[in-house]
C-alpha cells in the first residue's frame, strides 16, 4: 500500500525572496566603504551625530541611485529635460525599489504659489465651484487666480474645398484679478529711490543696483537718443520724462547691437518686482525694501480673484472665503455639502483636507503663500499627497520629519510613518529625536564622529541593542536634561503690546532681557508670529532663522563667513603677490574648469556628465598658484582642512593669522568643527546652515539674539554643546530668545513663554509665563505635561 506523503508547506516563491536592500562599498562624501543590509517593508531609522554621513548614505546613495535608474527608463529625448544624476560612489546596490524623497527643501516661493496650489486642494475646489457655484460664471479656470481672462477676435482662413475667410472670436474666462495679476498685493514705487533728479544719466542719476558704472543697463538709457544724457533729469520735458520712465518696449540698435529699450519703471518691475523677494541677492532685496511699498490690492482685497469669481457662491461661501478659512474649518464645511452629482469629488477633497488636519497642519489656510512655510511644514505638506496613495512596495525617504514639531505632534507623525510602513512600504528616516527612534524596526547608527571622523556604521540592530551598544547615540539615548535649580535674573524687559500678526489675539507680553528665554507651543500656535512680528531684526536684534543660504556650488563656509579674505591676504603677504590669485572665482582659477573643480560635458540628447577636472585634479586653482605656500601648505590644502585643523593651523607658527583664527573659533563654538573650509554650501543640511549663520552673526554688535529652533538637525550629544554656547552668549551680556520644541532646551531656560492652547484660531494666546520649574509644577498646558514626563517629575 502506498504511503501517504507528508503534507508540506509549499516552497516560498523566488519572487518573495527580495526582502533586503543591500549596500556594499558606499563611498559618497565621507562614507568609508560602508556595507549594510536594510530590511524591506520595515521602518529603518538612521542616527548619528551631525555630519556623520546619514544623508550621504540615505539621500546621496540609496535614493539617488533609485531615482537615476528610474530616469534611465525614459527615452533619451525625455532624459534631456531631466536633472542629471551621477552614479553614486558605491560598489553594489541591490534590491532597490522606487524611492520617493520627502525632504525639507522649501516649496517654490513664487508669489502665486499657495498651499492650495501645491496640493490638489485648490484644483478640486475650482471644479466644485464651476459645478455648484451660483451664479455660474464658467469652467474651473474662471476660479483660478493664475489664469487671466482673454478676449480675441479676427479672421481665419478655412481650407475646405474652396478656401474662404471666416470671422471667429475667442474668449477664455479666467479668475485672475486684473489689477494685481493674481498676486494679492500691488507695488507702489518711490521714484526718489530709482534716480537722483539733480544729476544727469551720465553723472550716475540712476540709483537702481546694476544700473551704475557704465554697464549695459546704464548705456541703454544714455545712448537711447530719447533724451540728452548730460541734462539733469529735473530739466527733462514731459515727453522726455515719459520716455525715460514709462516708454513701451522699443527695438533699437545701441553700440551696433540690437536691443530692446523700455522705460525704467516697467524694466525694474519685470527684473525685480515680479520675482520672489526671498530668492533675491541681499543688496537687491534691500533696494526693493527701500524703494517699493507692497500694499493689499484694493480691487480684490488680497484674495487674488476677479470680481466674478468672488461673486459666485455655494451656500453663501465664495471660493475666496473657502481658501481663507482655516483648513480644519474648511473640512467641516465640505463635510456639510450633500450633492450627489459631485459625490466622488467631495469625497476626495474631504480626504485631502482631513489629511492636513491629521498631519498637524489644520491651522493653515489654502491661500497661505507656500514660500512662508517653514522647512518642517513644507515637508508635511509634501507628505499629504502620499497619505492617500495606492502605491505599495515603495521606499519613502524622510529627512527629520519631526523638525518644527511639538512633542505632542511627534506622536501623530510617528503614527503616519507606521501607517506608510503597514501598507507594505519601506520607510527610511534620518532622525535625532528619541521618540521617533523608539518606534523603529531597525536602527543604523553612523559615526563615531563627524566629517572625516565619521562615515562608518557603528551599530545595526533594534532599539534594545542600540541602548546596550555603547555608541554615542546609545549612550545619550536615555539622557534627560534636569530642570535648573537657579535661574538668572532679567536685566530689563522687551515690551510687546497688542500683537495681532497672523493668529495672535491682541497679545501683551514682557520678554525678559539678559536671560535665556524659550518660546514654545504646538506647531501653529503663533510662536514665529510673536517673535518675528514683534521683535523685528534690526537695531540691536540679530535674527538667525533656517531660511536657505543663497549660494552656488562655488560658495563654501570660507567664502560665506568672510574667512577667505584674511586667508588670501596672509598668502599674498607671505609670497608678495596679489590676493586675487588665491580665489578660485578670480585670477587664480584653473582655466580648464574656471575654478569649479569639475568639468560638465553636455551629451546632447543623453544625460550630461560631470567629471573631475584633469588639469587641476579638482583643486580648482592654477598649478602656478599652488606653488605659493603659507606655513608649508598651499591654498587648496588649506581649503581641504576641517575647521578644527584650520583653527590650530592659523592659531600659531608661520601661519598665525588672528583675523582667520577668530572666525574659525566661532565656527568651532557652534559645533561645526568637522566641516571642511571648501565644502560647497549646497551640501549642508538645514541645521548646519543655521549654525553657519549663527557663527557669522556672533561677531555682530546686537544685544538681542533671536534663534529659530537651533536644535534642528542636532544629535542628542550636540544639544549639550549648543546649550553651552547659549549660556556663553547670555553670560557675555546678550539676551537670547529661542523658539524651540526640544525639552532639553526648555529645561535649561531661565524663562518660558508658552503659546496655545491649540493651533491656528485655537491658539494665539499666552497660556503660561514663568520658570521651567513652575511650568512643570503647574502642568496646565500641553507643554507642561510633556516637559514633566521628559524630566521624570
Amino acid at each position: 500500500m502506498a504511503k501517504k506523503a507528508d503534507a508540506q508547506s509549499p516552497a516560498p516563491h523566488v519572487a518573495d525572496s527580495h526582502d533586503l536592500i543591500r549596500v556594499h562599498g558606499a563611498r559618497e562624501n565621507n562614507l568609508k566603504d560602508v556595507s549594510i543590509e536594510i530590511p524591506k517593508r520595515r521602518l529603518t531609522v538612521f542616527t548619528g551625530v551631525s555630519g556623520s554621513g546619514k544623508s550621504s548614505l540615505v539621500f546621496n546613495t540609496i535614493a539617488a541611485e533609485s531615482q537615476r535608474l528610474i530616469n534611465e527608463t525614459y527615452s533619451a529625448f525625455v532624459q534631456g529635460f531631466m536633472p542629471t544624476l551621477a552614479r553614486p560612489e558605491v560598489d553594489v546596490l541591490d534590491g532597490l525599489t522606487t524611492a520617493i524623497t520627502v525632504d525639507q527643501q522649501r516649496l517654490g516661493a513664487d508669489p502665486r504659489s499657495t498651499v492650495g496650489t501645491v496640493t490638489d486642494a485648490n484644483a478640486m475646489l475650482r471644479i466644485l465651484f464651476s459645478r455648484l457655484g451660483a451664479p455660474h460664471i464658467g469652467p474651473p479656470s474662471a476660479y483660478a487666480f493664475n489664469v487671466p481672462s482673454v478676449r480675441a477676435s479676427g479672421a481665419i482662413t478655412v481650407e475646405r474645398g474652396a478656401s474662404k475667410a471666416e470671422k471667429v472670436s475667442f474668449t477664455r474666462t479666467g479668475g485672475m484679478c486684473p489689477r494685481c495679476e493674481g498676486r494679492g498685493t500691488v507695488s507702489d514705487i518711490d521714484l526718489s529711490r530709482l534716480f537722483d533728479d539733480s544729476k544727469s544719466i551720465n553723472e550716475g542719476a540712476i540709483t537702481v543696483p546694476g544700473y551704475k558704472g557704465g554697464g549695459w543697463n546704464s548705456r541703454l538709457y544714455a545712448e537711447s537718443g530719447f533724451f540728452d544724457p548730460d541734462k539733469p533729469i529735473s530739466k527733462f520735458t514731459q515727453q522726455e520724462l515719459h520716455d525715460f520712465l514709462h516708454r513701451e518696449p522699443t527695438r533699437m540698435k545701441i553700440a551696433g547691437i540690437n536691443m530692446t529699450y523700455e522705460g525704467l519703471i516697467p524694466r525694474v518691475q519685470k527684473s525685480m518686482l515680479s520675482k520672489d523677494k526671498e530668492a533675491m541677492q541681499p543688496h537687491i532685496r534691500e533696494f526693493v525694501d527701500r524703494a517699493v511699498a507692497f500694499t493689499t490690492c484694493p480691487e480684490c482685497e488680497g484674495t487674488r480673484l476677479s470680481e466674478g469669481a468672488r461673486a459666485s457662491k455655494i451656500a453663501g461661501t465664495s471660493i475666496a472665503d473657502a481658501c481663507a478659512m482655516q483648513i480644519s474649518d474648511l473640512a467641516e464645511w465640505v463635510r456639510g455639502l450633500d450633492e450627489p452629482s459631485v459625490a466622488p469629488l467631495l469625497t476626495k477633497l474631504q480626504h485631502t483636507l482631513e489629511s492636513f488636519v491629521e498631519i498637524g497642519l489644520g491651522y493653515l489656510s489654502l491661500e497661505r503663500p507656500s514660500g512662508t512655510l517653514s522647512g518642517g511644514e513644507a515637508q508635511r505638506v509634501k507628505m499629504i499627497r502620499h497619505l492617500g496613495s495606492s502605491l505599495t512596495d515603495t521606499t519613502y525617504v524622510f529627512d527629520e520629519p519631526t523638525t518644527g514639531l511639538h512633542p505632542h505632534d511627534i506622536q501623530r507623525m510617528n503614527g503616519l510613518l507606521l501607517r506608510l510602513r503597514d501598507k507594505g512600504n519601506t520607510v527610511l528616516v534620518v532622525e535625532h529625536k528619541p521618540e521617533t527612534i523608539a518606534i523603529a524596526d531597525h536602527v543604523v547608527d553612523l559615526g563615531p564622529g563627524a566629517g572625516t571622523a565619521g562615515g562608518t556604521v557603528c551599530f545595526e540592530g533594534d532599539i534594545e541593542g542600540l541602548r546596550a551598544s555603547g555608541t554615542i547615540t546609545g549612550r545619550h539615548f536615555d539622557d534627560r536634561a534636569s530642570l535648573k535649580e537657579t535661574v538668572r535674573k532679567p536685566t530689563g524687559n522687551l515690551e510687546v503690546r497688542g500683537a495681532t500678526a497672523h493668529n495672535l489675539r491682541d497679545v501683551d507680553v514682557d520678554v525678559p532681557l539678559g536671560v535665556l528665554t524659550v518660546i514654545t507651543g504646538v506647531a501653529g500656535s503663533g510662536k514665529s508670529s510673536l517673535v518675528h512680528g514683534s521683535i523685528p531684526a534690526g537695531a540691536g536684534v540679530v535674527s538667525v532663522d533656517q531660511s536657505p543660504i543663497r549660494g552656488s556650488r562655488r560658495s563654501n563656509p570660507a567664502t560665506y563667513t568672510g574667512l577667505l579674505d584674511p586667508i588670501r591676504k596672509a598668502f599674498a603677504k607671505a609670497n608678495d603677490v596679489k590676493p586675487a590669485l588665491f580665489s578660485a572665482n578670480s585670477e587664480g582659477a584653473c582655466p580648464t574648469c574656471n575654478g569649479a573643480g569639475v568639468v560638465y560635458t553636455d551629451l546632447a540628447m543623453m544625460a550630461g556628465v560631470a567629471s573631475t577636472c584633469e588639469e587641476c585634479e579638482g583643486k580648482r586653482f592654477q598649478a602656478s598658484v599652488l606653488e605659493y605656500h603659507l606655513g608649508g601648505r598651499d591654498i587648496s590644502e588649506v581649503l581641504a582642512m576641517s575647521v578644527t585643523d584650520a583653527e590650530e593651523f592659523f592659531g600659531a607658527g608661520d601661519a598665525h593669522t588672528p583675523a582667520a583664527h577668530r572666525i574659525l573659533g566661532r565656527l568651532a563654538d557652534v559645533g561645526l568643527g568637522y566641516l571642511s573650509l571648501g565644502q560647497p554650501l549646497t551640501t549642508l543640511s538645514g541645521g548646519e546652515r543655521q549654525r553657519l549663520k549663527l557663527a557669522t552673526h556672533m561677531a555682530d554688535k546686537g544685544g538681542v539674539y533671536v534663534l529659530d529652533e537651533p536644535t534642528a538637525g542636532l544629535h542628542l550629544a550636540d544639544v549639550e554643546q549648543l546649550l553651552g554656547l547659549l549660556d556663553r552668549l547670555v553670560d557675555s551680556g546678550k539676551s537670547v530668545i529661542v523658539v524651540e520644541h526640544h525639552q532639553a532646551v526648555m529645561a535649561h531656560a531661565d524663562w518660558i513663554i508658552d503659546l496655545g492652547p491649540g493651533a491656528g484660531h485655537d491658539g494665539g494666546q499666552i497660556v503660561f509665563e514663568g520658570t521651567p520649574v513652575d511650568l512643570v509644577a503647574d502642568r496646565s498646558t500641553l507643554t507642561g505635561r510633556h516637559l514633566a514626563a521628559y524630566v521624570g517629575a
